[in-house]
């Protein structure tokens, strides 16, 4: 017999299984020993009363063993099968390509930057001389922005496709099986490189290509239909489908549809600035204590307020994280934030962002306008800074009150801060929201609003400035046959998990087009 039920356990007894059984034996009034074996389906941490506990649902097998669950890697070889194009390696291009395997289609991937291993240095090259490989840095290069930024899983996308079919998929290739039970999931930035090495060498050993620095420059395009690609290295590569998983920052894309007829429309995005406290501060203000309990994990937030008739809201949440340099070209200023596995640093980042609409542009016909009013705020994010990848920062009251900020908190971003008046970095639209926002969420979440926290700008590759239409059904791009807008960079993802589901869709959508 098998028996759903949800129980609560204190932190502590989380890491003793008797209390497990035991509690569990005791909702269901049953004896203990009738209980052969339980499986944990979800867990939460409850922080709304004075004591945080854990919420699990649980399976509970009654007089019977679990059957045991296994996730095994075994893909079919497509030597010699039909060949799709799949340009990017991020989570949306590595998922087409796994399902592209499924299908019994060959994908061939080419990704612009590096593989995990060779894309370290650049990262390293970043974080300690401010220099900006364009094509291999956070965003760009094997796993995409995801692998060096957090691996947040959580998603809400559930309609979009099977969430759990890609958690598991982590799982056979390295993840920790608690991603599958775990409210919001996380893999962290330090195991997420061999996870994607892992997927890697299931796509070739299954017979797929896989190509590092091999940048598309150009689409070979024939009576409406795409039959193939062009690379900077010179090289013509010939597929019956073309999946489009660039990523958000891939600019020269959004370009180089443009010079080839292909429509592209402007998309909303959000913009702002990543602020950091330290994770004390978040923990005791969430947990409502002193210290945090040593079984409870550092604590996340979600804030959001309306302001103006438009929200003002926190973005990638990272406990225990880093934040990051993204710029993706010299003269410009992004970041992001990320977190390790055991979300062990003394920090705590938020993205906090206002949603910047088509109508708050000058030329809102133009296809370019979020994109270029995006980089024209990260150029003015690097002047401020005074050059590299210095970021202009201000302490929060501060902010608020329009007061250069006369010291800065020590903080986790490792180029180096600068003082500025962020007023003068951010749109008015965005400076004048987060003016009225930060206090009003010091009201609902004690101890946030603080000149302890420093703003750090900008927060601007939320999502991508550009969307790429396609056909709702065929999802393929309406003026050309064959190419398949996929993942973040084409506008129909938002995070790692959402961006693989959307990966398996266009690989299905290619293998109905080839039927």
């Amino acid at each position: 017999m098998i028996k759903e039920v949800e129980i609560v356990l204190l932190p502590h007894e989380t890491a003793d299984t008797s209390f497990l059984y035991s509690t569990t034996a005791q909702v269901l009034k049953i004896t203990q020993k009738r209980i052969h074996d339980i499986k944990v389906l979800k867990r939460s941490i409850d922080a709304r009363g004075k004591k945080v506990v854990y919420r699990l649902k649980v399976q509970a097998f009654i007089d019977e063993e679990a059957p045991r669950e296994h996730f095994l890697v075994n893909y079919p070889s497509v030597s010699g099968k039909r060949r799709v194009i799949i340009v990017g390696a991020g989570p949306a291009g590595l998922f087409a390509a796994l399902r592209c395997i499924e299908q019994g289609l060959k994908p061939v991937i080419l990704e612009r930057g590096k593989d995990v291993r060779q894309r370290r240095r650049d990262l390293a090259a970043i974080n300690r001389n401010g220099v900006v490989n364009p094509e291999s840095n956070y965003c760009f290069g094997e796993g995409g922005a995801g692998t060096y930024s957090d691996g947040k899983l959580y998603t809400r996308s559930n309609k979009r496709g099977d969430v759990q079919y890609v958690l598991k998929t982590f799982v056979a290739h390295g993840a920790a099986e608690d991603i599958l039970v775990d409210a919001r999931p996380h893999i962290g930035t330090n195991k997420l490189p061999n996870i994607i090495t892992a997927i890697r060498e299931s796509i070739l050993n299954a017979g797929g290509e896989v190509h590092f620095d091999c940048k598309v420059t150009d689409f070979v395009l024939s009576g409406g239909e795409v039959k193939g690609v062009k690379t900077a290295g010179g090289m013509t590569i010939d597929g019956e489908a073309l999946i489009l998983a660039t990523g958000h920052s891939a600019r020269d894309v959004f370009h180089l549809l443009r010079k080839s007829n292909i429509l592209v429309e402007p998309k909303p995005f959000a913009l702002g600035v990543r602020i950091e406290h330290p994770q004390t501060v978040i923990d005791q203000a969430q947990y409502h204590c002193t210290t945090r309990d040593p079984y409870l994990p550092p604590s996340y937030y979600s804030l959001v307020e309306q302001v103006g008739q438009r929200g003002v809201f926190s973005f990638c949440m990272c406990p225990g994280g880093i934040i990051a340099p993204c710029s993706t070209e010299p003269e410009e200023i992004v970041v992001n934030g990320w977190s390790p596995s055991r979300r062990n640093n003394p920090y705590a980042n938020s993205g906090t962002v206002v949603q910047i609409n088509l109508e708050d542009m000058a030329d809102p016909d133009d296809p370019f306008c979020l994109l270029d009013f995006q980089a024209s705020v990260e150029r003015k994010a690097w002047e401020a800074g005074g050059g590299g990848l210095v970021a202009p920062a201000q302490r929060m009251i501060d902010f608020v009150n329009g007061k250069l900020s006369d010291t800065l908190p020590i903080n986790s971003y490792l180029p180096g801060t600068r003082s500025a008046e962020l007023g003068e970095v951010l749109p008015d639209m965005v400076h004048s929201r987060l003016r009225d926002a930060l206090p009003a969420f010091g009201k609902k979440m004690k101890g946030y609003y603080t000149n302890e926290a420093i703003l750090v700008g900008v927060e601007s590759r939320t999502s991508s400035p550009v969307r790429i239409p396609r056909d709702r059904e065929s999802l393929q791009h309406p003026q050309v046959r064959g190419l398949f807008p996929c993942g973040e960079g084409a506008g129909y993802a938002g995070g790692i998990v959402s961006a693989a589901i959307d990966g398996m869709n266009c690989a299905d959508a290619v293998k109905r087009l080839l039927s």
